[in-house]
């Protein structure tokens, strides 16, 4: 399978070994110095393109692909509110793509986890929740798109949280996301029910960018030869 890598910082150059490991092969690697490089004909070239790009590159990155008709994952966070745009733009090229606020297998196991914990939950008014996540300090949003994942996720199944807010005192209302940026963090994320009797606790702790790269390279071969906007979800539970 021949990839195209669209940003080729930490991230990506885990995307190139496990994908070489993998016996796949790397066709163009998208940095900061070779933007122009990123267009119409070099994507076509490439069987699927892995977008780890950055907020304000990740539209026109996954349009692009799209355009080239060349199926494509990306796993950039901060800048959904054009999700839906980009997903019917798909659906009218009749193409492929795929969006996870977070590629390891192991948080896509934690959301689905975290969705049934929510049902269960729901109800049960002497619980507050409150969820923290921990980063690296190069990372340039906050809250992290996992995080925004969980707390959609919560909202869906409890009757009595309708948004989410960063770093601050919440009302019943309100979930309170808790974002901290420390030192090469991975990625940690923690969601919390508490009550004056007791607290239940459901963590992810990810060790390294590792288990991130090898789901997008799993992600990528799934997807080669599909049409239609997926989600990880499709990736481990479809058949």
């Amino acid at each position: 399978m021949k990839i195209a890598i669209l940003g080729y910082g930490k991230m990506g150059k885990a995307i190139e070994k496990i994908a070489l490991n993998r016996k796949h092969e790397i066709v163009l690697k998208i940095h900061r110095e070779n933007q122009d490089q990123c267009n119409l004909q070099n994507l076509s070239q490439a069987d699927v393109v892995i977008d780890f790009s950055i907020p304000n590159s990740a539209k026109e990155n996954i349009l692009l692909a799209i355009e080239a008709n060349t199926p494509i994952i990306s796993g950039t966070t901060g800048w959904l509110d054009d999700y839906e745009e980009v997903a019917d733009y798909c659906r009218k090229k009749d193409s492929a793509f795929l969006y996870a606020s977070n590629f390891s297998l192991g948080v896509n196991l934690f959301f689905e986890l975290n969705k049934n914990l929510a049902k269960l939950m729901n109800g049960h008014d002497q619980y507050q929740i409150d969820m923290t996540e921990i980063h690296h300090t190069q990372k340039l949003d906050a809250p992290s798109g996992t995080a925004i994942s969980l707390a959609e996720q919560i909202m869906a199944e409890n009757t009595h949280k309708n948004k989410w807010i960063l770093d601050s005192e919440s009302s019943e209302e309100e979930l309170n996301i808790e974002a901290l940026r420390e030192g090469n963090v991975p990625g940690t994320h923690v969601v919390n029910y508490k009550s004056e009797i007791d607290t239940i606790t459901i963590k992810h702790e990810a060790h390294s960018r590792e288990g991130f790269a090898f789901g997008a390279v799993v992600a990528a071969e799934w997807i080669l030869n599909r049409k239609g906007v997926f989600s990880m979800h499709d990736v481990l539970f479809s058949k």
